[in-house]
């Protein structure tokens, strides 16, 4: 694989410890970046909401999104994806990257076509 794969995430996320797993069953290295300790940037997340619009960047199940009344403040998810950047944990998780490849949340099926499509 000729780029290296990262992931976007946080340590005590289930899905995310799933996305690290699968990669590196399959020896592939992996930039872990842990969002609690470094949220991810505007630009990062702008490739993102490009490619799979801003609502679905956003986990409108987290408590996080209840903690702060999001889900009554009727905020558009455009808006919210901004509060995202100072609270990471309205992300749906994990964001991965490989290359121009995206993908949000447990996504094996995909991640799997990423590496079959190699070489």
């Amino acid at each position: 694989m000729t780029s290296a794969v990262q992931i976007f995430g946080f340590k005590d996320c289930q899905a995310t410890r799933k996305a690290k797993r699968f990669f590196s069953e399959r020896r592939i290295p992996v930039h872990f970046v842990d969002l609690r300790e470094r949220p991810a940037s505007a630009g990062e997340l702008r490739r993102f909401r490009e490619k799979f619009g801003a609502a679905a960047l956003i986990d409108r199940e987290s408590n996080r999104f209840q903690e702060l009344g999001l889900r009554v403040s009727g905020d558009s998810p455009e808006r919210v994806l901004e509060r995202a950047l100072t609270e990471p944990r309205l992300l749906r998780t994990p964001l991965v990257r490989c290359g121009s490849k995206l993908a949000i949340g447990h996504q094996p099926e995909e991640w799997q076509r990423w590496l079959d499509a190699r070489d």
